[in-house]
């Protein structure tokens, strides 16, 4: 029991939300290295294409899904402080180790610099031959980042479940799931100026030891509320709030453990990876090619002044406005009377319409190139604020021992989502810009027509992930494990 005894309550809750939070921006920063970095840097010395980068996310994306599967019964299994501590020292190794791909590469192919690499014929055996051998290198990096990766929402979701009642989770939940755009807005103000300075190396490498330190750190602040010394009984009752609540109305507050199967046979389980499975690859893809978006579309490369500004400014918008996301389910339980899941499945359906302004941002970057920033920003603010809400429905069905399994299938199913959408994209933008002025779509030819068929996917995904998700569960019924 808490050795905090004063009658005022403690708030170490917020401080576990603050963990979570950093946890949650390094995990995103380490994520995005290579993709503000493969375009301008990483690809002239290994000479990569679309294709290639493509192929690069889509492998992260599907070994990350496959991971997810067992990372949220790790974590329930491991317990929540060994299990966290893990995940994260395993994907901070992964990030480090990127940076030795270039010289395994000079390695395999007997070349003593990276200037013999820039200079290899394009398109010569030779450059088909960097460019191979490079990227098996970043993908089995890649692969040692998502293992580890996997594990970061599962066990950030069983804490949110261990320290806040179901009314709080949401709020609690944009908060640390905001650190995803915070990574996302500080990775482009700091990895390409770390490039340009010391080398994409460094970048990853100095990235990379953030995780370490914050791995440090949560071994001596985490506990369970009951055991936390910093948690006062007043705390405690207030975080389990809803075990007496659920108790003094006769239903039974479980503990067992779930097993795969029964979680597969619930339609809660498949409400929750569907609606992951529809949405999750529509934020991995701007965040894994609006650099080179701009880049390809627009001439501003990642290193660039402007190229910085209009990352920033994209996550910048994602990062103010996602923030809101957890309070107007808040606000329609508290105000409105709903239950926690009613006024979360209502707060969903107004965030699934921001994402249809996608369908604006090439027509409207013809005119600036500031449309496109501004528009995938809110794109990105929809998604976290989505993103804030379908996390929480698991806290809302499911009993806390089974929270991080159940996350963990869906994460799994945004995982396949986002090696789809990655791997589609990487082939159709190659596709598209070598057939030119005779690949068209909606008034645009080439890479441009690519880019609007997967905005125009991107616009409809939450609308229909909702509409699933709410007709295999339209009313709130938690889970009781047999």
């Amino acid at each position: 029991m808490s050795s905090v005894t004063t009658n005022k309550m403690t708030n170490w809750r917020w401080v576990m939300c603050a963990m979570l939070f950093f946890a949650t921006t390094v995990n995103y920063m380490d994520r995005q290295v290579l993709s503000l970095t493969w375009k301008d840097f990483i690809s002239p010395e290994f000479h990569w294409n679309d294709e290639i980068y493509g192929n690069i996310t889509a492998v992260f994306s599907i070994l990350y899904a496959i991971a997810n599967l067992f990372a949220g019964k790790f974590v329930d299994w491991m317990g929540t402080k060994k299990g966290y501590f893990w995940a994260i020292t395993v994907w901070s190794l992964g990030a480090v180790l990127h940076a030795g791909c270039g010289w395994f590469t000079m390695q395999v192919e007997g070349l003593d610099s990276v200037a013999a690499l820039r200079a290899v014929q394009a398109g010569s055996t030779v450059a088909v031959a960097i460019a191979t051998v490079s990227m098996y290198a970043f993908l089995a990096c890649r692969c040692i980042l998502a293992l580890g990766e996997a594990g970061n929402f599962p066990a950030a979701i069983k804490v949110t479940a261990e320290y806040f009642p179901k009314k709080d989770r949401a709020f609690a939940t944009s908060i640390f799931n905001s650190g995803a755009s915070v990574g996302a807005l500080a990775a482009p103000a700091t990895i390409p100026l770390l490039a340009k300075a010391w080398g994409w190396e460094m970048a990853f490498i100095i990235i990379g030891a953030l995780g370490f330190i914050w791995a440090g750190v949560w071994l001596f602040v985490y506990d369970k509320p009951a055991q936390s010394k910093f948690v006062n009984e007043a705390e405690l009752n207030y975080v389990n709030q809803d075990d007496e609540n659920e108790k003094a109305a006769n239903v039974e507050v479980e503990e067992k453990q779930m097993s795969y199967l029964e979680a597969f046979s619930h339609r809660q389980t498949w409400s929750f990876a569907f609606g992951k499975f529809m949405t999750d690859g529509v934020w991995w893809f701007f965040l894994f090619w609006a650099p080179a978006y701009f880049s390809d579309q627009y001439g501003y490369s990642s290193d660039s002044s402007m190229g910085i500004a209009l990352i920033f400014t994209l996550y910048a918008i994602v990062t103010v406005l996602s923030m809101f996301g957890g309070y107007l389910p808040k606000l329609f339980v508290e105000k409105k009377g709903m239950n926690p899941y009613q006024g979360r499945m209502l707060a969903m359906l107004i965030f699934a319409f921001f994402p249809v302004l996608a369908l604006f941002a090439q027509p409207l970057g013809q005119y600036s190139v500031w449309w496109p920033a501004i528009i995938i920003g809110l794109v990105g603010a929809g998604h976290q604020a989505w993103s804030a809400n379908i996390f929480s429905t698991t806290g809302d069905m499911f009993p806390k021992s089974a929270v991080a399994t159940i996350t963990g299938i869906g994460s799994m199913a945004g995982g396949v989502g986002s090696f789809l959408i990655n791997k589609i994209s990487g082939n159709l933008f190659t596709y598209a810009e070598a057939q030119g002025s005779a690949f068209t779509f909606m008034g645009f030819e080439g890479k441009p027509a690519g880019y609007m068929i997967i905005f125009c996917v991107c616009a409809v995904a939450y609308l229909i992930g909702w509409s699933v998700m709410k007709l295999l569960v339209p009313k709130y019924k938690p889970v009781v494990i047999k």
